[in-house]
């Protein structure tokens, strides 16, 4: 097992004790202990149906964006939830899935809006379709007016201390996860990504520099099959890119623009045999003087494993791999690429059989 699921899927009675969880992540979300301790409230979700404005007793809406303070979500049962608008996650929030099948699909999906400290795992989310402008339930109980959005699985906007792992993405209108405006100290771990033209973005939009202080690492993901591009694509910020499993891509796997930091450490990365195997896509910017330059950003590979004949375009060489600097609760061994298939290979929402291990 990869070090988050080591931590807590080899304990047979992790359901009586799913707060555990909190002290597994690694990276720039550090440890979840925030979400686990004294006047943790526990809520179980019996009810797929959903009311954005008013949610009912028993729905994830209500555990999600009503009770105030501390709160694990569970799920009574395996179940499809059609959310009727963006889901509103409020701060110090676990959704956790483990023990059932959950299904977000069909409709809206996943928000969080200046909200930290929150846990997104074991979900399947798919299908997400674009919205329009509406009044939805906000955390902490309050009505806001949120604007048109795109249909991603995922997006955090303005948030911080998120965690994100095992669960399944796919088929969204949009991208699979959207992290921007100024979003940081994110963990992206353990997540199946597939059947997707635009996967994740990191950063809003080139001229969002607040972007510059983005921290995000992507860890034992599995890429693939079928995806196309944005494995991540990330603008201004720094992003630590471990120990991914890529399977296939078309237009390219690592991009971005804006000057951001990369460091690719031990993926491995499997071209397809019949479509493009360049790893990544570089901009052009046009600075000031009117002179179009290549950006001055920092991509590096380091112990990256390429087979089919994958290449990676390096950027910055004689600058140094810009380092994630981890804390002593961020940091984690990675381990070499040979291992990446057995590390990835329980990636996406687990099937946790009733008391038996994960």
């Amino acid at each position: 097992m990869n070090a988050i699921d080591r931590c807590w899927r080899s304990n047979p009675y992790w359901r009586r004790n799913r707060q555990q969880l909190g002290v597994c992540s690694v990276g720039f979300v550090g440890k979840m202990t925030n979400n686990i301790g004294r006047n943790l409230i526990r809520y179980q979700v019996t009810d797929p149906s959903d009311d954005p404005i008013n949610p009912r007793p028993g729905t994830l809406r209500y555990g999600a964006s009503v009770i105030r303070g501390k709160v694990w979500i569970t799920f009574r049962r395996d179940m499809r939830i059609t959310l009727h608008k963006p889901l509103m996650i409020s701060s110090f929030t676990a959704i956790d899935g483990r023990g059932a099948t959950v299904h977000i699909a069909g409709n809206a999906c996943l928000m969080v809006l200046r909200a930290s400290n929150i846990i997104i795992h074991g979900l399947i989310i798919h299908h997400c379709r674009a919205q329009a402008a509406a009044q939805v339930m906000g955390p902490n109980s309050k009505i806001i007016s949120l604007g048109h959005v795109d249909g991603d699985a995922i997006r955090l906007v303005t948030a911080s201390k998120v965690w994100i792992d095992h669960n399944t993405l796919y088929r969204c209108e949009d991208g699979l996860l959207d992290v921007t405006r100024g979003s940081t100290d994110i963990t992206i771990s353990n997540n199946w990504f597939r059947d997707q033209d635009k996967v994740i973005l990191l950063g809003h939009d080139d001229g969002y520099v607040r972007d510059r202080r983005m921290k995000v690492t992507v860890v034992y993901n599995h890429f693939g099959p079928n995806c196309n591009q944005r494995m991540p694509r990330i603008r201004y910020g720094y992003a630590h890119v471990a120990n991914n499993m890529y399977q296939g891509w078309t237009q390219y796997a690592i991009g971005g623009s804006m000057n951001p930091s990369v460091k690719s450490e031990a993926n491995l990365f499997i071209a397809s045999k019949s479509k493009e195997k360049i790893l990544n896509w570089r901009l052009q910017v046009v600075w000031s003087t009117g002179n179009v330059e290549e950006t001055k950003w920092n991509f590096h590979s380091v112990r990256d494993v390429f087979e089919n004949g994958a290449s990676f375009a390096q950027i910055g060489v004689g600058r140094g791999v810009v380092t994630p600097n981890y804390n002593a609760q961020q940091r984690f061994q990675v381990a070499d690429a040979k291992w990446v298939r057995s590390l990835t290979t329980s990636s996406g929402a687990l099937r946790c059989a009733r008391n038996s291990r994960c």
